[in-house]
Protein backbone atom coordinates (compact mmCIF):
# COMPACT_ATOMS: atom_id res chain seq x y z
CA UNK A 1 0.00 0.00 0.00
CA UNK A 2 1.59 3.67 -0.65
CA UNK A 3 2.59 5.54 2.11
CA UNK A 4 0.45 8.71 1.23
CA UNK A 5 2.85 10.94 3.07
CA UNK A 6 5.53 9.98 1.10
CA UNK A 7 3.75 10.22 -2.16
CA UNK A 8 2.33 13.61 -1.09
CA UNK A 9 6.23 14.47 -0.52
CA UNK A 10 7.25 12.92 -3.67
CA UNK A 11 4.77 14.98 -5.55
CA UNK A 12 5.82 18.14 -4.09
CA UNK A 13 9.54 17.39 -5.43
CA UNK A 14 8.32 16.40 -9.07
CA UNK A 15 6.41 20.19 -8.95
CA UNK A 16 9.63 21.97 -7.98
CA UNK A 17 11.03 20.13 -10.56
CA UNK A 18 8.03 21.01 -12.75
CA UNK A 19 7.39 18.03 -13.94
CA UNK A 20 4.10 17.33 -13.37
CA UNK A 21 0.96 19.01 -15.42
CA UNK A 22 -1.45 20.87 -14.16
CA UNK A 23 -4.11 18.35 -12.66
CA UNK A 24 -2.22 15.81 -12.49
CA UNK A 25 -1.41 13.66 -9.13
CA UNK A 26 1.79 11.03 -8.92
CA UNK A 27 1.15 7.34 -8.51
CA UNK A 28 3.92 5.11 -7.88
CA UNK A 29 1.47 2.08 -9.26
CA UNK A 30 0.62 1.69 -13.13
CA UNK A 31 -2.94 1.55 -13.45
CA UNK A 32 -4.53 -0.56 -16.05
CA UNK A 33 -7.26 1.78 -18.03
CA UNK A 34 -8.56 0.64 -21.56
CA UNK A 35 -11.52 0.44 -23.80
CA UNK A 36 -13.03 -3.52 -24.11
CA UNK A 37 -11.55 -7.03 -23.35
CA UNK A 38 -7.92 -7.58 -23.07
CA UNK A 39 -7.49 -9.25 -26.40
CA UNK A 40 -6.02 -12.81 -27.02
CA UNK A 41 -2.00 -12.99 -28.81
CA UNK A 42 -0.68 -15.49 -31.07
CA UNK A 43 2.67 -14.22 -31.84
CA UNK A 44 2.57 -17.38 -34.29
CA UNK A 45 0.43 -15.39 -36.04
CA UNK A 46 1.32 -12.03 -35.01
CA UNK A 47 2.46 -8.99 -37.68
CA UNK A 48 2.46 -5.31 -38.11
CA UNK A 49 1.88 -3.39 -41.04
CA UNK A 50 3.16 -0.34 -42.27
CA UNK A 51 0.44 1.10 -45.34
CA UNK A 52 -0.66 4.55 -46.10
CA UNK A 53 1.07 7.02 -47.47
CA UNK A 54 4.67 5.42 -47.96
CA UNK A 55 6.74 4.29 -50.97
CA UNK A 56 6.28 0.73 -50.09
CA UNK A 57 4.19 -1.04 -47.40
CA UNK A 58 5.93 -2.80 -45.10
CA UNK A 59 4.80 -6.21 -42.80
CA UNK A 60 6.75 -7.49 -40.20
CA UNK A 61 6.11 -10.88 -38.33
CA UNK A 62 7.44 -10.95 -34.18
CA UNK A 63 10.77 -13.04 -35.32
CA UNK A 64 11.32 -9.96 -37.80
CA UNK A 65 9.82 -7.40 -35.59
CA UNK A 66 12.41 -8.05 -32.69
CA UNK A 67 15.29 -7.57 -35.41
CA UNK A 68 14.37 -4.02 -35.97
CA UNK A 69 17.54 -1.54 -34.34
CA UNK A 70 16.31 -1.34 -30.70
CA UNK A 71 16.14 1.68 -28.51
CA UNK A 72 15.96 2.52 -25.13
CA UNK A 73 14.39 5.38 -23.18
CA UNK A 74 12.97 6.87 -19.36
CA UNK A 75 9.89 8.74 -19.73
CA UNK A 76 7.20 10.40 -17.82
CA UNK A 77 3.53 9.25 -18.35
CA UNK A 78 0.97 11.10 -18.29
CA UNK A 79 -2.73 9.38 -18.27
CA UNK A 80 -5.72 11.98 -19.40
CA UNK A 81 -7.31 10.20 -16.00
CA UNK A 82 -5.15 12.76 -13.80
CA UNK A 83 -2.57 10.19 -12.52
CA UNK A 84 1.17 10.59 -13.63
CA UNK A 85 3.90 8.26 -13.33
CA UNK A 86 7.92 8.97 -13.31
CA UNK A 87 10.83 7.65 -15.08
CA UNK A 88 9.44 4.41 -16.61
CA UNK A 89 12.21 2.86 -18.48
CA UNK A 90 11.16 1.36 -21.80
CA UNK A 91 12.68 -0.35 -24.82
CA UNK A 92 10.81 -1.07 -28.49
CA UNK A 93 11.57 0.64 -31.88
CA UNK A 94 11.50 4.09 -32.93
CA UNK A 95 9.72 5.28 -35.60
CA UNK A 96 11.98 7.69 -36.45
CA UNK A 97 15.21 5.40 -36.57
CA UNK A 98 12.83 3.21 -38.93
CA UNK A 99 12.84 6.47 -41.45
CA UNK A 100 16.13 7.32 -40.73
CA UNK A 101 17.56 4.12 -42.07
CA UNK A 102 15.14 3.68 -44.87
CA UNK A 103 12.64 0.98 -43.49
CA UNK A 104 9.46 3.52 -43.33
CA UNK A 105 9.24 5.77 -46.65
CA UNK A 106 6.36 8.04 -45.73
CA UNK A 107 5.62 9.83 -49.21
CA UNK A 108 5.97 14.01 -48.91
CA UNK A 109 1.92 14.45 -48.52
CA UNK A 110 2.13 11.89 -45.15
CA UNK A 111 1.28 14.54 -42.33
CA UNK A 112 -0.75 12.46 -39.95
CA UNK A 113 -0.51 8.58 -38.62
CA UNK A 114 -3.70 6.43 -37.42
CA UNK A 115 -2.82 3.96 -34.89
CA UNK A 116 -4.55 0.59 -35.59
CA UNK A 117 -4.99 -1.86 -32.79
CA UNK A 118 -6.50 -4.97 -31.61
CA UNK A 119 -10.21 -4.98 -32.02
CA UNK A 120 -10.89 -2.08 -34.42
CA UNK A 121 -9.66 0.25 -31.74
CA UNK A 122 -7.11 3.14 -33.08
CA UNK A 123 -5.79 6.67 -32.24
CA UNK A 124 -4.32 9.36 -34.21
CA UNK A 125 -1.58 11.43 -34.23
CA UNK A 126 0.64 14.18 -36.45
CA UNK A 127 3.95 12.54 -38.01
CA UNK A 128 5.57 14.93 -36.12
CA UNK A 129 4.28 13.41 -33.46
CA UNK A 130 5.28 10.09 -34.02
CA UNK A 131 9.08 11.13 -35.14
CA UNK A 132 10.03 12.33 -31.44
CA UNK A 133 12.42 10.40 -29.46
CA UNK A 134 9.57 9.95 -27.11
CA UNK A 135 7.20 7.66 -28.91
CA UNK A 136 8.31 4.46 -29.60
CA UNK A 137 7.23 0.83 -30.74
CA UNK A 138 7.15 -0.64 -27.17
CA UNK A 139 7.90 -4.43 -25.99
CA UNK A 140 9.21 -3.63 -22.73
CA UNK A 141 8.75 -2.02 -19.66
CA UNK A 142 11.44 -1.97 -16.98
CA UNK A 143 13.21 -4.55 -18.29
CA UNK A 144 10.29 -6.99 -18.94
CA UNK A 145 8.38 -7.88 -21.54
CA UNK A 146 5.05 -5.65 -21.59
CA UNK A 147 1.91 -6.93 -19.54
CA UNK A 148 -1.27 -8.04 -21.07
CA UNK A 149 -2.88 -5.66 -19.03
CA UNK A 150 -0.54 -3.10 -20.85
CA UNK A 151 -0.36 -4.11 -24.24
CA UNK A 152 1.40 -7.38 -25.22
CA UNK A 153 2.90 -7.92 -27.13
CA UNK A 154 3.85 -4.00 -28.48
CA UNK A 155 2.61 -1.08 -28.01
CA UNK A 156 2.36 2.75 -28.87
CA UNK A 157 3.51 4.89 -26.30
CA UNK A 158 4.12 8.14 -25.75
CA UNK A 159 5.43 10.16 -22.75
CA UNK A 160 7.62 12.94 -21.47
CA UNK A 161 11.13 13.43 -20.93
CA UNK A 162 12.34 15.01 -17.31
CA UNK A 163 12.62 18.00 -19.44
CA UNK A 164 9.01 18.86 -20.47
CA UNK A 165 10.31 21.19 -22.78
CA UNK A 166 12.70 19.06 -24.29
CA UNK A 167 9.83 17.37 -27.01
CA UNK A 168 6.05 17.82 -27.14
CA UNK A 169 4.01 15.24 -25.38
CA UNK A 170 0.61 13.58 -25.05
CA UNK A 171 -1.38 12.07 -22.64
CA UNK A 172 -1.08 8.20 -22.45
CA UNK A 173 -3.93 7.29 -24.48
CA UNK A 174 -2.28 8.73 -27.74
CA UNK A 175 -0.18 5.57 -27.87
CA UNK A 176 -2.77 2.69 -28.77
CA UNK A 177 -2.15 -0.84 -26.46
CA UNK A 178 -1.69 -3.83 -28.87
CA UNK A 179 -0.83 -2.03 -31.78
CA UNK A 180 -1.18 -3.61 -35.23
CA UNK A 181 -0.11 -1.11 -38.00
CA UNK A 182 0.68 2.42 -38.44
CA UNK A 183 -1.19 3.96 -41.46
CA UNK A 184 0.38 7.26 -42.75
CA UNK A 185 -2.37 9.67 -44.61
CA UNK A 186 -2.21 13.29 -45.91
CA UNK A 187 -5.44 13.92 -43.57
CA UNK A 188 -6.38 13.64 -40.09
CA UNK A 189 -8.45 10.60 -39.13
CA UNK A 190 -10.31 11.12 -35.64
CA UNK A 191 -9.49 7.83 -33.53
CA UNK A 192 -12.04 6.12 -31.07
CA UNK A 193 -11.53 8.30 -28.08
CA UNK A 194 -11.13 11.63 -30.38
CA UNK A 195 -15.29 10.55 -31.94
CA UNK A 196 -15.87 10.51 -28.39
CA UNK A 197 -15.00 13.93 -27.42
CA UNK A 198 -11.47 13.59 -26.29
CA UNK A 199 -9.16 16.76 -27.28
CA UNK A 200 -7.66 15.52 -30.63
CA UNK A 201 -4.15 17.32 -29.56
CA UNK A 202 -4.01 15.64 -25.88
CA UNK A 203 -1.11 18.22 -24.43
CA UNK A 204 -0.75 17.54 -20.91
CA UNK A 205 0.73 20.55 -20.28
CA UNK A 206 -2.23 22.75 -21.97
CA UNK A 207 -4.46 20.29 -20.27
CA UNK A 208 -6.17 19.39 -23.60
CA UNK A 209 -8.42 16.10 -21.91
CA UNK A 210 -11.74 16.76 -23.88
CA UNK A 211 -12.92 18.72 -26.58
CA UNK A 212 -14.74 22.12 -26.35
Amino acid sequence: MQNPFKRREEERQIQDMKRLPPGQSLTNRFPVLHYGPIPPTNLAGWDFKVFGQVEEDQTWDWEAFNKLPRTKVMLDLHCVTRWSKFDTNWEGVSVRRLIDEGLIRPTADAHFVVQHCEQGYTTNTPLDLILQDNFLLATHYEGQPISKEHGFPMRGLIGAFANPDQEKSAYLWKGGKWLRGLEFCTEDQLGFWEKAGYHNEADPWKEQRFAR
